[in-house]
């Protein structure tokens, strides 16, 4: 399977499946001499990590990393990147695959079994293989180390819709991001969220959700104005991530409904010679290129396929047939992407910062 490689100066490789042994990655571009521990890297894991609420897969995963190989400990006695690639594994210790037994010949309507199937001609049912969201702790796991290498940024996500409940944006507090299980900036909408997702979960069906992700601190200049645009790769990391169906910078779709004198983000003299803009309608990008401004991307999540309600498929065949997918779920696959989506960003500006100051010093 080819394409599993993403970035251009800081690269990040996945592997594994998710009812293998093991997944994990290789960063390979990170710098050398700079501070890398395993528990770093576990914090952002522990963000994503399945069974952590009602809300989420039950599925039982440590999510311990171990640092294989691209690390030294120096004459302090730190342990430093020394260049070289960075080997990180995850174990996968509950993974049932008899709960895929029934399905092993269906086709789960809205997952990638069919299109996998003929392209490979390898039908893996236990919980999609390679497809499965599961290979998405590598990019968390990735993104702590992208994390090490942009000094002065912030990176931060929020869930900021489920269903057609969308949170109070005058209510916003990051403070409250970690405080509730949603990773939820307003804490009413989190309620609302908890009997809604509990009515789902009931149902045994699943719905869809929005993720934001800001990105502080990115100074200007990052990005080019062609074939490498900050915002195009930003779209391309955010659709490669398992369930995305769409994805928007700054004002997005809205800004089809904007007139010009609205969209445009005026300027006036700010401090230290640098400019002050009145507005951010461009999420932080122009011309592919940073502004100095936060950078805010969204991206849809549609809603998990492998749900307890009845539908209608084929089989490897073509008969045919009625499909349950059993097992252990998320109810909203939205809610483990927020550090997913933090991650994947870390992993394009540090690719940006990397390329940037190769070409400009």
């Amino acid at each position: 399977m080819s394409h599993n490689t993403f970035g251009h100066l800081f690269r990040v490789t996945t592997w594994g499946e998710s009812h293998g042994p093991a997944i994990g990655c290789v960063v390979d571009g990170c710098p050398p001499g700079v501070p890398l521990q395993a528990a770093e890297i576990q914090s952002y894991l522990d963000k994503r990590r399945p069974g952590q609420s009602r809300f989420t897969t039950q599925r039982q995963e440590p999510d311990a990393v171990e640092i294989l190989s691209g690390v030294f400990t120096d004459e302090n006695g730190e342990q430093v990147t020394t260049g070289t690639p960075i080997a990180l594994e995850i174990k996968n210790v509950d993974h049932r695959s008899k709960d895929y037994g029934e399905i092993k010949e269906k086709f789960r309507p809205g997952h990638a079994d069919y299109t996998y199937w003929k392209k490979y001609g390898i039908r893996d049912y236990r919980g999609g293989g390679r497809s499965s969201a599961r290979e998405t702790a590598s990019r968390v796991a990735a993104g702590a180390v992208a994390r090490k290498i942009l000094s002065g940024v912030t990176i931060r996500g929020a869930l900021v819709q489920i269903g057609n409940i969308a949170v109070d944006r005058s209510m916003w507090d990051w403070e409250a991001v970690d405080a509730n299980p949603f990773f939820c900036p307003d804490p009413a909408t989190a309620v609302a969220w908890a009997e809604y997702l509990d009515s789902i979960r009931k149902a045994g069906s699943s719905i869809g959700a929005v993720i934001e992700v800001v990105a502080e601190g990115v100074p200007a200049g990052w990005g080019a104005p062609l074939y490498a645009k900050l915002d195009q790769d930003l779209a391309s990391a955010m659709m490669s991530i398992n369930a995305v169906k769409g994805v928007e910078i700054g004002a997005g779709m809205a800004a089809a409904e904007l007139t010009g004198e609205e969209n445009a983000d005026e300027i006036r003299a700010g401090a230290h010679g640098e400019p002050h803009f009145l507005s951010n309608h461009a999420g932080g990008i122009l011309g592919g290129i940073s502004t100095g401004q936060p950078i805010v991307c969204r991206f849809a999540v549609k809603p998990t396929s492998s749900i307890l309600t009845p539908r209608k498929t084929v089989d490897v065949n073509g008969e045919e047939t009625d499909i349950v997918t059993k097992g252990r779920h998320d109810p909203c696959v939205g809610i483990r992407a927020v550090p997913i989506g933090e991650a994947m960003t870390a992993i394009v500006l540090a690719d940006h910062f990397l390329r940037h100051r190769a070409q400009c010093g």
